[in-house]
């Protein structure tokens, strides 16, 4: 069986065209003859099902995140846990029992594992869904999106990419396509360990150029082959990314130049129609 080609697309920059070009990407992909899924991690605002006029109807999978409760019984009030919570998740009132919002929790565990009395038990809570849509026969899209207010996603992406890519084994498809967020968090980096190669988004702006550099910086970190993909390359200075391009020694793989036939497709969730760029 040939070997599941693993492509992230990225892009420190928000805005720059990042989710439509994944789907332009598995289009090119798809009408030569390959089978393509296609992962949205971008799990606190995923698009590309809008883009490709997709429902998001019942979960294939909760995903959980354990979080501290409190058994007041046992609890002596010592402050212990609110000491030394990291995440500022504890709240110790002068006179009273400790309090924890779940919305700074990063269910490290720490509280629990301090506790003297054993006052903290573990709970459990859904922070994390993922959905499953089929394009058409040789395209499918899985969805990773957060439930409520989430202090650390990555929980929710690498769950989400374990998912999809015993799908795609499943399916014996040719590529897993990555739609990661944007910038450079715990999330991202996530998403990007272990692909075969890191297609970087930009647009020919100053700021666009100032997080192409960013990302080709973290990228070289984490030892991922990349290539360049400027978007609207006619709108801006192409000379900016060309001399970023030039000094990381990343070649520039696409020019994608702006077009209202994508514009239009775009505004209408109907990206999977179009076939060229």
């Amino acid at each position: 069986m040939a070997k599941l080609e693993k492509i992230a697309i990225t892009g420190g920059k928000g805005g720059v065209g990042k989710s439509t070009v994944a789907i332009l990407l598995a289009n090119k992909l798809i009408k030569k003859g390959k089978k393509v899924v296609l992962l949205d991690l971008d799990v606190e605002c995923p698009n590309d099902y809008l883009l490709l006029g997709q429902k998001l109807k019942r979960s294939v999978k909760k995903i959980y995140a354990r979080f501290p409760k409190l058994n007041k019984e046992k609890c002596t009030q010592c402050g212990l846990c609110a000491r030394n919570c990291r995440s500022q998740a504890i709240f110790m009132p002068p006179k009273g029992y400790p309090l924890f919002v779940h919305e700074l929790c990063s269910s490290c565990g720490l509280c629990w594992h301090l506790c003297p009395r054993g006052a903290i038990e573990i709970g459990k809570k859904v922070i994390g869904q993922v959905f499953k849509s089929k394009v058409d026969n040789n395209f499918w899209l899985i969805t990773g999106r957060s439930v409520g207010v989430v202090d650390e996603t990555g929980p929710i992406v690498t769950k989400t990419r374990e998912y999809g890519e015993k799908l795609a084994q499943k399916l014996k498809a040719d590529y897993l396509l990555i739609d990661t967020a944007v910038g450079l968090h715990c999330g991202v980096i996530r998403a990007l360990i272990g692909v075969d190669l890191a297609m970087a988004v930009t647009e020919p702006t100053p700021l666009g150029a100032h997080d192409l550099e960013l990302i080709l910086a973290l990228l070289r970190k984490l030892k991922i082959r990349a290539k360049i993909i400027i978007n609207q390359v006619d709108l801006g200075k192409e000379r900016l990314i060309k001399g970023i391009a030039e000094k990381a020694g990343v070649s520039i793989k696409y020019r994608i130049p702006y077009s209202k036939k994508i514009v239009g497709a775009y505004c209408r969730g109907k990206l999977r129609e179009v076939n060229s760029w």
